[in-house]
């Protein structure tokens, strides 16, 4: 029997990262007595690229005590707290696989703070397989990020499939150029003209989303 897969982003998809990050900027900011103006420039610097290195720069910035390693291990900590998935997520994760399709989450960003998110929001318990960039330092858009993450799901690219995530150059671009089909959550966006060909659907959010999928025929499923 032939398995569709279906792989989802994480951030701004499966879960909201940006509201995380306003919530970890206010406590950050309370915590070492900082301004409270500042809460927007760092969740700019930390939505930019969440890693080690910015850490060292926001330790600099602000002149703090710790360590950018110390730093680094409690901004894991607080978001691993702080980050949910909505139960009606994980509940279509579940309806997909057991209507038989193969599911997985290819994310990028550091394996550390995405493994953290995937334990806290039980996301792992609902999908077969798991690909963070961080682990082989290969980022989308590129196409073997995503072949990745499918045989991480026991699949191929070569077998079709779907990518759905938030981001037009990362997931609709790069699952496009991997030969998946898209969908693309627009979370309040409307989709940027100059960015060429569009998703083959656009959702409001990643449980419409998993109700597309499950709504679609045999034919669709596999089909680029």
């Amino acid at each position: 029997m032939r398995h569709p897969l279906a792989l989802f982003d994480l951030d701004n998809t499966l879960v909201d990262r940006q509201g995380t990050l306003a919530e970890w900027a206010a406590g950050f900011v309370a915590r070492h007595g900082l301004d409270t103006e500042e809460q927007s420039h760092l969740v700019g610097m930390v939505a930019a690229r969440a890693h080690p290195p910015t850490f060292d720069a926001i330790r600099a910035r602000y002149r703090l005590p710790p360590s950018a390693t110390e730093l680094w291990r409690a901004y894991c900590a607080d978001i691993a707290a702080l980050v949910s998935c909505p139960p009606e997520v994980l509940d279509g994760l579940d309806a997909l696989r057991s209507a038989g399709w193969r599911v997985g989450v290819a994310t990028n960003g550091a394996s550390d703070i995405q493994r953290a998110k995937l334990r806290s929001t039980r996301i792992l318990q609902h999908v077969n397989g798991v690909f963070v960039s961080g682990e082989v330092d290969v980022r989308k858009p590129r196409t073997r990020h995503f072949a990745l993450a499918a045989a991480r799901c026991g699949a191929t690219l070569d077998d079709g499939g779907w990518m759905v995530g938030d981001s037009v150059v990362n997931d609709i671009g790069g699952g496009r150029t991997a030969g998946l089909r898209t969908v693309w959550v627009h979370n309040g966006r409307s989709w940027p003209n100059t960015s060429g060909h569009g998703p083959d659907h656009t959702v409001p959010d990643v449980r419409a989303a998993i109700d597309l999928l499950l709504h679609t025929t045999d034919h669709e499923r596999t089909t680029a």
